[in-house]
């Protein structure tokens, strides 16, 4: 019987770069499976969907592939309490959080050119302010094992994705193949 593998994912407020890294790791690691917590893995189904219905489908999806060897990385904005709340959470060997993070002002230019800026409201800015700062300040206590900060504010998605992939690697060291 395979041991259990672990599962990474991605997390921290919108707008510090989650879904542009997301699109870079697909390329640099082709041996593991990305998946969003965003609307684009559910289609129509989505909207249907509450956020803790997703993540329990997302575990379930990322226990058969670890049930073919590979790895599993869910780039969204994801806790550890929705996690523990997931039938396929005991399947894993452990979960990895990282935290991808930038200054408040870069984070809010972002949010306020994207496609739904509408809805950034200097309320809302206001809040994703408080819980990136949330995200800081708990990542030693609140997830087990600590959780990494990558500062998003001026590097770019490859390398990102770089710093990423180094850390995921090396939480697989004896898991992964000779060669990956």
């Amino acid at each position: 019987m395979m041991s259990k593998l672990p599962l990474f994912i991605v997390t921290g407020a919108s707008g510090v770069g989650k879904t542009t890294v997301m699109r870079e790791l697909r390329t640099l690691m082709p041996d593991f499976v990305v998946f969003s917590t965003d609307n684009d893995n559910f289609g129509s189904t989505a909207a249907k969907l509450e956020y803790q219905d997703r993540y329990n489908i997302l575990l379930h999806c990322a226990h058969a592939v670890a049930e073919s060897g590979r790895g599993t990385i869910i780039c969204g904005t994801f806790m550890p309490w929705d996690a523990e709340k997931c039938d396929a959470y005991a399947a894993f060997s452990e979960i990895c959080f990282i935290n991808l993070h930038c200054d408040d002002s870069t984070r809010n230019q972002r949010l306020r050119t994207r496609e739904d800026r509408a809805i950034w409201t200097d309320e809302l800015l206001r809040e994703h302010e408080q819980f990136a700062r949330w995200l800081l300040d708990n990542a030693a206590t609140a997830y087990h094992p600590p959780m990494p900060t990558i500062d998003t504010s001026h590097t770019l998605p490859s390398e990102v994705a770089m710093q990423i992939r180094e850390y995921v690697l090396a939480s697989w060291v004896g898991v992964l193949p000779a060669g990956t």
